[in-house]
Order: C-alpha cells, then sequence, then structure tokens
C-alpha cells in the first residue's frame, strides 16, 4: 500500500517468494542524467574500498629478455584492475617482484658475455639452453664498451656476478620501456635478491616456527609427476594442509638450502608487514598448482587479517586472418610486446586484453582488432564515444549550450522514447558496475559494461535516422534537443570514465 502512495512507483508485484517486481516511473531513471553532468568522470566512483590499501603484484616477467604477448595480457590486466580499484575507493600499489635471485639470470649473464665475444669480433657459441635473441647484441656491445676486450681470457667465476649485474639491468631498463609503450606505469619494483643475505627469508620462516607451522618430516612420494621440490629425505616443511592446501609444503632442503618456495614466503611475508589490508598476485595459467600454497601462507603469517586473490591470466592466441602469427626474430621465440603495440597501438592492444575474463583463452587477431565494424569492441566503443562528440560539435554549431552545468538543468520530460529509456537504464548501472567489477577484481566487466553501453547508443542513433522526431538535433524542437544533448553528454562522459578506468584514451573523433 505505502508503494501504491509513491509516485515514482507505477506498479509492484510478487515475483515468487521473497521477491518484488517494481516498476518505476521513467522520470526516475531520467534523473540520473544531472547527477552525471554535475559529477563528471567522478560518476560512479564509489568508497566501496574505504581507503584500504591493496598491492598488486602483476607483470613480474624473469628478467631474461623483452616482454611477450603473454606478458601483455597479465600486464593489462593487473594495470586496469589497478585503474578499478583505485576508482572503487581503494589505495593501491602496483608492484613488480624482479626474479633476479634464481639460476636464469646466471643463464642471462653467459648468454649476453656471447654477445660480448661477438663484440669483440669472434663468434658466439650461444649453446642449447642460452637465450638466442637477437636483443642481447646490444647488451654485448655495451660490455665491450666498458670493458674492452679484458674479459674474454678470464674464467666465468671471475667476470659472471659482473656481468649478471649489468645484463639484468640493462633487461629491466627494456621491460620499463616495453610497459611504457603499453602506458603501465609500476610504483614499486622488489628485487628478489634483496632477500638473500639480508635474513629475511630466516625471518619470514621464523615467524612460521613461533605459529608452530613449521616441522621436520618427510612428504609421501607424490602420484604423476614429481615436483622440483619433493625428495625421499628429511625436509623443514610448513604447515599448509591447515590452510586449505593439499600437501604440507617444503622451506628447506635436506641440505640446507631454500626450496624455491622460501623466497616467496619471504616476499608475501614482506608485503604483510608493509601494512596492505590485501594482497592480489597475478599469475600465469601456468602457475595454477602454486595458488594454494601461497594463499595458504598469507593466512597463516597474517593470521588471517590479509587476504590474498591470485588472479590466472590464460594464454592469448595471436593470429592474423585466422592463420596462427610467426615468432619474433629479435626475441628468438615469441612474439614480443613491441610487435604487438607496434602494429595496433597501445589502446587497441589494452582494450581487446580484456574483452575476455582472465581466466579464459583469448584470440587476438591483428586483422579483426583493426576492423571497423560491431564485430570489434574497441572499434565500436570508441565509434560511439566519436559520435557522441561529433553530435556535440553539430550542437554547437547550431548555438546551443553545451556547458555540462547548462545541460544538467536541461528539462527532461520531452525524453522517453523506449531507446532513451533503455539508454538511461544503462547509465544508471554504472555506479553498481563499478562496485561489482572491484569486488570481483574482473576488470573485463567494465569492457563489457562499456560494449553494451556503446550498443544502446548506435541503436538510439539509429531509430533517429528511421524517425526523424527520434533525432538528436532538431531545429524544430529546442527543448526536446536540449533534453537529448544532455543524453548524449552523459553517455560520453560514462564511456570516457569507463575507458580511463582501463588505460584507454576515448576518442573523440574516428581517424
Amino acid at each position: 500500500a505505502e508503494l501504491a502512495l509513491d509516485p515514482r512507483v507505477t506498479a509492484a508485484e510478487v515475483a515468487g517468494p521473497g521477491f518484488l517486481n517494481l516498476s518505476l516511473d521513467p522520470a526516475v531513471w531520467f534523473g540520473v542524467l544531472p547527477a552525471i553532468l554535475t559529477q563528471g568522470r567522478d560518476f560512479g566512483r564509489s568508497g566501496l574500498g574505504a581507503g584500504r590499501r591493496v598491492n598488486i603484484e602483476f607483470v613480474s616477467a624473469n628478467p631474461t629478455g623483452p616482454m611477450h604477448v603473454g606478458h601483455v595480457r597479465g600486464a593489462v590486466f593487473g594495470d586496469a584492475l589497478a585503474g578499478l580499484l583505485g576508482f572503487a575507493g581503494f589505495e593501491v600499489t602496483r608492484e613488480y617482484y624482479i626474479n633476479d635471485g634464481g639460476a636464469q639470470v646466471d643463464v642471462l649473464a653467459r648468454s649476453a658475455f656471447e654477445r660480448y665475444r661477438e663484440a669483440c669480433g669472434l663468434e658466439p657459441a650461444i649453446a642449447e639452453g642460452l637465450y638466442p635473441g637477437d636483443y642481447l647484441i646490444p647488451v654485448g656491445e655495451a660490455l665491450k664498451a666498458r670493458f674492452g676486450e679484458r674479459l674474454l681470457d678470464r674464467p666465468e667465476a671471475d667476470w659472471l656476478a659482473e656481468v649478471r649485474e649489468i645484463a639484468t639491468a640493462e633487461m629491466m631498463a627494456m621491460i620499463r620501456s616495453d610497459l611504457a609503450l603499453l602506458g603501465v606505469e609500476m610504483d614499486h619494483f622488489f628485487s628478489e635478491k634483496s632477500l638473500y643475505g639480508a635474513g629475511r627469508i630466516e625471518a619470514a620462516l621464523a615467524a612460521l616456527e613461533a605459529r608452530g607451522l613449521l616441522y621436520e618430516g618427510v612428504l609421501e612420494p607424490p602420484k604423476g609427476k614429481t615436483p622440483e621440490d619433493w625428495e625421499p629425505r628429511e625436509q623443514t616443511l610448513f604447515r599448509a594442509t591447515g590452510f586449505g592446501d593439499d600437501i604440507d609444503r617444503p622451506v628447506r632442503k635436506s641440505d640446507g638450502g631454500w626450496t624455491y618456495f622460501a623466497p616467496d614466503i619471504a616476499y608475501h611475508f614482506d608485503k604483510i608487514e608493509r601494512g596492505y589490508d590485501e594482497l592480489i598476485d597475478v599469475l600465469g595459467a601456468d602457475h595454477g598448482g602454486y595458488v594454494k600454497r601461497l594463499k595458504a601462507v598469507v593466512d597463516a603469517l597474517s593470521d588471517g587479517r590479509v587476504p590474498l586473490d591470485v588472479k590466472l591470466c590464460q594464454l592469448v592466441k595471436l593470429t592474423r586472418g585466422g592463420e596462427p602469427v610467426k615468432m619474433s626474430k629479435r626475441s628468438g621465440t615469441f612474439v614480443t610486446l613491441r610487435d604487438v603495440v607496434g602494429e595496433v597501438g597501445p589502446d587497441v592492444t589494452r582494450f581487446v586484453m580484456l574483452t575476455r575474463k582472465n581466466d579464459a583463452t583469448l584470440d587476438f587477431d591483428f586483422e579483426k582488432v583493426m576492423e571497423q565494424s560491431k564485430d570489434n569492441p574497441v572499434f565500436y566503443v570508441q565509434y560511439a564515444h566519436a559520435r557522441a562528440h561529433s553530435v556535440a560539435r553539430r550542437a554547437a554549431e547550431a548555438g546551443f549550450d553545451l556547458d555540462d552545468p547548462a545541460l544538467a538543468s536541461a528539462e527532461l520530460a520531452p525524453l522517453g522514447a523506449p531507446g532513451e529509456l533503455r539508454l538511461v537504464r544503462r547509465l544508471a548501472e554504472w555506479p553498481r558496475q563499478v562496485e561489482i567489477a572491484a569486488t570481483h577484481h574482473e576488470p573485463h566487466r567494465i569492457a563489457f559494461y562499456l560494449y553494451d553501453l556503446a550498443g544502446d547508443f548506435h541503436a538510439l542513433q539509429h531509430h533517429g535516422k528511421l524517425d526523424p522526431e527520434l533525432r538528436f538535433l532538431r531545429e524544430d524542437a529546442p527543448e526536446a534537443t536540449r533534453a537529448r544533448l544532455a543524453l548524449v553528454r552523459a553517455t560520453a562522459v560514462v564511456i570516457a570514465s569507463g575507458l580511463a578506468i582501463l588505460g584507454v584514451a576515448p576518442m573523440d573523433e574516428m581517424r
């Protein structure tokens, strides 16, 4: 009965136990337009995060070469997630974990040394297991410029550490440059090497020991493929099964050396100690077997206070006209970030990488992503934004006041056609879509929403071509024109806001 008295409610009906369907007066929906035009791109910002500090670790490619297309997906996903959470009120740190403490950087040093020999006029011996890509040629030349030929006759033990340091620094400079091409800027780079020799691994394990979560034991032989950290001898084990893992995990081998899990424990302990409220790791799909142990150790070390969400990014299949793309000569084995961004640009690359959920394989066809059609989501969304700006330019030429305050105060009574109502309802969904996407750590939901919003806008413009009374600009109906300009402008604002979250620059006109 009370609902019947509310002028905003035009109908109410019971739709099953516990459910009530309400129909609202169209004026309720159109009331969102002044809010959008007054708040601009801040419309939809949320207090969901309430300033909680979130660390998102992503990319973290080994510093052994240029970034490849698999890294691109993780980089875009992590950066877009950071943008989304920032928009939803979280305080976000973008972090890169430099894997510079393992055997792969020794392989890098030996590979760079062969390019150094080449720079000195000798034939490089790129043995199996070394990195063959041309990208190490400049590193070899830099070593030649620094050392001359002094290293040629020295044993490996004399030059390995210094060459490793130089080659790693050169690779990280290349990776930073690659990330910049994609529009990704990290807040913090954390070196794995910094965990060794400073007692940080020992401190993390001492924290587990203090909680009674380490013991000496022998694990049962695993079924199927034997993991590299298993041995039929007594090791120091973490009680991971108490925190949802399938087995307890070795942290120190029988010979006293660390397992590969030990520095990861120390790294996550460091993040907890830095005071983050939430941790997010963005990893490749090949790390799926690692998720439970990471979540277990963060749960243990934070006493259940700090949640860890591990997002796995599936493979990207690159094609051109449906045919697989050949590898890059520069890298030797894979298509690089520079190959992709150099051909289609950063904005297309970023948007397309978000057109599938992160854990689904993504098809990236170099020809399709440049098509001007509805089947190309990035074009479809950008075209809607450009069309909205085209309408605004024509309205300005006709003498309409396009300032947001003027449009925010426009009389909206002329609006009410089904297509207009559908579009404004979609706009009203924006704040909720932001919160849902942020809650689930799923930035692809923003891309999906923008595609649907663009579809509603394109459909409305098409209706105007069929029915002159529905055109955005009508010289014979200035009030209706002003109302529709408010709707058009609000659409452009929300599209631009959504693209900004994804790190994509909105286009005011198609080029």
